[in-house]
């Protein structure tokens, strides 16, 4: 974890190509409270994990696009002029360059799909 941001942050790819991704097996190992896995690489973009409740800090990804999809609870979204609200089974494609920042009131657990080299917390 880094001091500055208060996220357990796992960019270690957890399964090689060909291996049973095991969601359940994790999220029952998590106590943390923000936790985001690299789960596998395909192609140039990494999927990841995230098992969260609070709140991310306001950021943006200069050059690269971020997608969030909902597995179990609630995401929020925030904007600079809206909030969005995903619900389990509904995604959402973040472009890049636009300052967002994602909330769960509630232990939320969703996928996301960015590329390998994207920084987690922001340009």
């Amino acid at each position: 974890m880094n001091a500055e941001y208060p996220y357990t942050t796992n960019v270690d790819i957890k399964y090689d190509h060909l291996q049973v991704v095991d969601i359940p097996a994790i999220v029952e190992d998590c106590s943390d409270q923000w936790f985001n896995q690299s789960l596998t690489l395909v192609n140039d973009s990494v999927i990841l994990l995230g098992i969260i409740q609070g709140e991310y800090h306001w950021h943006k990804h200069d050059t690269e696009d971020e997608f969030f999809f909902v597995i179990e609870g609630e995401l929020c979204i925030d904007f600079q002029d809206r909030e969005v609200v995903l619900q389990p089974k509904q995604g959402m494609t973040v472009t890049k360059g636009i300052l967002h920042r994602t909330r769960a009131v509630k232990k939320t657990i969703i996928l996301m799909v960015e590329t390998k080299s994207i920084a987690p917390t922001g340009d």
